[in-house]
């Protein structure tokens, strides 16, 4: 007889107040198979897996079998490694300030009853669970001190390693959004490891907006939109565009960065002789409506750049020239440069960017309270009306301004929070990695909202290291490495190939 597969799930659904966020999803997982699920932001994909964690309690009528075996949902924490299921989740749940072994054995030493712990002994079985994963890393290093690679290939060791201890079997391995902060060798070195774990029999589910990499790694997928199954495919058998249609239901209309020519208006932005840390000296210039890309390798400087342009870490020397003023890089701060028209989005979307715990609305109309007040004061009423205005025209979903913005999935929220910016016309828009963690509908969004406002005449900086994003958004592109501008490429050499040698070539450039 044909063995159960892995998880079957049928029927599943789950209502927010009035809104069905899964509608009776069918998704049947086999042994040993990586198992893709995709779905634009609002799609039902977290959803699906927080029931599957315990955090959330099904619509009655769901059914699920694990291994064949029935398993009442949500399935409680506690027993989830004992039915044979565990996940990796994109923050890994490692603890910085203890050893590698501690955290690869966290839950065996927490439950221990033993009155010492052996550690010559645990960090040698650790020595030897590494080894066998082919994985050079140190028992008694201090996790914090590991690369963000490191950490997540440990994240998932240490899952496989504690369902094969819990259940005897290499059961099934969740990895939710495993390789967005991942350089491509450090993806590359993680689907080597998934690979072994299915090899071994494990079956993984892999969720990811990456359709690239849902479509090397995984052996089918299954796609959401608004809830509902769309479709379970042969990956191979299914091309980038099938997977595009799929998802968000249309076909991508066709960014073409290399046929975008530079505008003709003269430069009216101007950034000379920046300083700063880990960047520098770096001097550009854009005309309005033009957008220029920064990128570069990890630790090249890029993403610095936009941050001391902004003020947002102080530059040591440098200045910036705006038409009719100059402004010193070293004395500028946030409010000043806001003050003359200058916006700036970081890459960190609910530290930085936004207050994951304030309601959407309050967070979109920080920077135009002055606007909204009335004779008498500023009313939430006034608020919530103007986000809701502004959150329609971004096309946010659910559009609810009294949600924290945390509530939002992360595509929805760079939405609220790029339309947060647009509202105020700046003369430059600086973004740091706009699309980082966005499914492919909610990223084409965001370049269609930097469009309009390059159109409109704002001069954008995009760094970014999707060199793809770069190729199909931007007229140019400046590729840094130790802190300087290397090649400057447009027309015809701005291709994601051609950025990526561009890149690498640099480095060796720069030696």
């Amino acid at each position: 007889m044909t063995a159960a597969p892995a998880l079957e799930l049928a029927d599943l659904s789950k209502r927010f107040g009035g809104a069905l966020a899964l509608d009776g999803v069918s998704l049947e997982v086999r042994r040993g198979e990586v198992h893709g699920l995709l779905g634009s932001n609002g799609s039902g994909k977290s959803t699906l897996i927080k029931i599957l964690a315990g955090f959330h309690q099904p619509e009655p009528g769901a059914t699920c079998r694990l291994f064949g075996a029935e398993v009442d949902l949500p399935i409680p924490a506690g027993r989830a490694r004992e039915l044979g299921l565990a996940f990796v989740h994109q923050h890994l749940g490692l603890i910085p300030s203890l050893t590698v072994t501690e955290n690869l054995r966290l839950s065996a030493l927490a439950t221990s009853n033993a009155w010492a712990i052996d550690w010559r002994w645990e960090h040698d079985r650790a020595a030897e669970v590494f080894a066998r994963y082919d994985l050079a890393l140190d028992p008694r290093a201090e996790v914090g001190a590991l690369s963000a690679v490191q950490q997540a290939l440990l994240a998932i060791v240490r899952a496989a390693e504690e369902l094969k201890a819990h259940s005897g079997e290499p059961g099934l391995l969740v990895l939710d959004e495993p390789t967005p902060f991942l350089p491509r060798a450090g993806v590359e070195q993680l689907f080597a490891l998934v690979r072994q774990a299915s090899a071994e029999g494990a079956a993984v589910i892999f969720v990811s907006h990456d359709i690239d990499e849902v479509r090397e790694i995984t052996d089918r997928a299954t796609i959401l939109r608004d809830g509902r199954l769309i479709d379970t495919v042969e990956t191979a058998a299914t091309s980038h565009e099938g997977f595009v249609e799929r998802i968000i239901g249309r076909g991508l209309a066709a960014y073409h960065g290399a046929t975008k020519a530079r505008p003709r208006a003269e430069t009216t932005v101007e950034v000379e002789g920046l300083e700063g840390p880990g960047v520098g000296p770096v001097s550009f210039a854009l005309a309005p409506g033009e957008i220029l890309g920064l990128t570069g390798l990890i630790g090249s400087g890029a993403d610095a750049a936009a941050a001391c342009v902004y003020g947002a870490v102080r530059a040591s020397a440098g200045t910036l020239r705006l038409p009719g003023r100059e402004l010193r890089l070293a004395e500028i701060t946030p409010k000043a440069a806001l003050a003359e028209g200058v916006a700036y989005l970081p890459a960190d979307r609910l530290g930085q960017a936004g207050v994951g715990s304030l309601p959407v609305g309050e967070n979109v109309s920080l920077p135009v309270l002055e606007r909204l007040k009335r004779r008498f004061g500023l009313f939430a009423s006034d608020v919530t009306a103007h986000a809701r205005r502004l959150g329609a025209e971004a096309g946010v979903k659910p559009n609810v301004p009294e949600l924290p913005l945390s509530a939002l999935s992360g595509g929805n929220a760079q939405k609220a929070l790029v339309a947060k910016w647009l509202q105020i016309s700046p003369a430059l828009l600086l973004l740091d990695e706009p699309t980082q963690g966005v499914d492919v509908g909610a990223r084409q969004d965001i370049w269609d909202a930097i469009d309009r406002a390059a159109a409109e005449g704002a001069a954008a900086v995009v760094s970014s290291t999707d060199y793809e994003q770069l190729a199909m958004l931007c007229h140019r592109v400046l590729v840094f490495s130790r802190g300087r501008v290397m090649v400057s490429l447009e027309g015809e050499a701005l291709t994601k190939d051609g950025i990526a040698e561009a890149c690498f070539r640099s480095l060796s450039a720069a030696a």
